[in-house]
């Protein structure tokens, strides 16, 4: 495969937002768990290096192979 492990993951918390979103107005309140939660781990993913332990953690969370 040659996308590398952090651009798998990130399209996969991409694919989640995309099917857990809900709507507009959810999403501009902020209260949803599940979304909030895929967010932060995006945010976290967007900072870390290549070789982070983070990415690892959000493949194995997220089942990304």
């Amino acid at each position: 495969m040659s996308d590398s492990l952090k651009a798998r993951v990130r399209a996969k918390l991409l694919d989640q937002l995309a099917a857990d979103g809900g709507t507009d107005a959810e999403i501009a309140e902020g209260d949803d768990p599940r979304i909030n939660a895929i967010s932060d781990d995006l945010a976290a993913l967007d900072d870390a290096d290549e070789d982070d332990p983070l990415i690892d953690q959000l493949a194995t969370r997220y089942w990304v192979p």
